[in-house]
């Protein structure tokens, strides 16, 4: 892995939309304000954004994910072939139930040039300044897996009765977006996925299937969706990927330890660090850990994003060094658990908590690793 790809503290990606923004949304909706309004809103809390990312001394940066409303549904809308589709029922989260957005196909899936991702990027790198940034964007198993949710399956059908072009085309376009972004410049892409967290959850599967499960096969199929989107890119270009169990308004979708799907996912997923959710018994201990390769990097997600409660720095500290027995102290770093709003409605915790918390996260780190952070 070349230097500087991971550092010692990171963060996920997504900040708390200022209320400016959420009341300029609302104003589009209602048809107060146009689209281009909209933007120059998004562009100056953008900036804003930055300005404090860099004030803190972030080393890599991201735009918050302030022009989407879903961490990875517009990414999805963004493709052709794929439309936005609302259905009867949304998420279901702890006590929660989500927006009931979604996404299904009206033809075969490709890369679209005019993605709004390439525009999100060349924003950002117009006034990062030379600060690196890092573009999150969810895994294509991800994809697969709001592709096939419910009704939405039947879409698939009717044009993709072979599967394995289905899967093909996924990965093709993936990849091509991923080179668009390249081509703008991008030298660092995350690609956030909750399936793995699906694939952990005992009771969310026995649910699912009436008691009779077996999980390997989609395991098998995820770690191939992810690998083929990302075979044969440029060496200079750095993927990364995170692994959660859902994050909506502070609440979480499923539960359970690494330790089904570590031999496949970090053993085999060909990325060069992992950012993994460990802030609460829900994850499980580091003993998956031992399954990630010697090459390779584990950031821990030790700080929640779900709540201000500012975590206990003696705490963090000792966390990290039991996650050490399993992976190299040098080839681990310190993020929160998740972003602060995968969707635009945030975490329950105010701007002030969300500095806190990376605040904390950099404290945490200069202990740690001092001037190698």
């Amino acid at each position: 892995m070349c230097k500087n790809s991971v550092h010692h503290y990171e963060i996920v990606g997504s900040f708390l939309r200022p209320e400016s923004l959420k009341k300029a949304r609302e104003d589009v909706a209602s048809g107060v304000i146009s689209g281009d309004e909209l933007k120059t809103i998004e562009d100056q809390a953008i900036r804003e954004l930055v300005a404090k990312q860099k004030e803190i001394g972030l080393k890599v940066i991201s735009d918050g994910e302030f022009r989407r409303s879903y961490w990875h549904l517009d990414f999805f809308w963004g493709f052709k072939g794929v439309e936005h589709n609302v259905m009867d029922q949304g998420y279901l989260f702890h006590g929660e139930e989500t927006r009931a957005d979604s996404a299904r196909l009206t033809g075969k899936v490709e890369f679209n040039p005019d993605h709004p991702v390439l525009e999100e990027y060349k924003f950002l790198t117009e006034i990062a300044d030379g600060t690196p940034i890092r573009q999150s964007i969810p895994a294509p198993a991800q994809l697969v897996a709001e592709l096939v949710r419910g009704s939405n399956e039947e879409k698939v059908d009717e044009f993709y009765p072979d599967r394995e072009a289905f899967y093909q085309d996924i990965a093709k376009a993936y990849r091509e977006t991923i080179l668009a972004l390249y081509d703008l410049g991008c030298r660092d892409v995350k690609l956030d996925d909750c399936t793995w967290g699906m694939l952990v959850d005992k009771n969310f599967w026995t649910t699912m299937t009436n008691g009779e499960y077996d999980t390997q096969a989609l395991q098998e199929l995820y770690l191939r969706l992810n690998n083929d989107a990302i075979v044969d890119l440029p060496e200079d270009l750095h993927v990364t990927t995170h692994v959660c169990r859902g994050n909506y308004h502070s609440t979480w979708a499923t539960s359970g330890g690494y330790e089904p799907v570590a031999d496949t996912l970090l053993g085999n997923q060909n990325v060069e660090a992992f950012f993994l959710e460990f802030d609460d018994e829900r994850s499980g201990d580091f003993e998956p850990l031992r399954f990630v390769p010697e090459e390779k990097h584990v950031v821990l997600g030790l700080v929640t994003s779900k709540d201000g409660q500012l975590e206990e720095k003696e705490t963090v500290v000792k966390r990290i060094k039991e996650a050490s027995k399993y992976v190299p102290l040098e080839r681990l770093s310190l993020s929160p658990q998740c972003g602060f709003a995968s969707t635009e409605e945030g975490n329950i915790l105010t701007e002030e908590d969300q500095w806190k918390k990376l605040k904390l996260v950099i404290d945490v780190a200069d202990e740690v690793w001092g001037s190698n952070k």
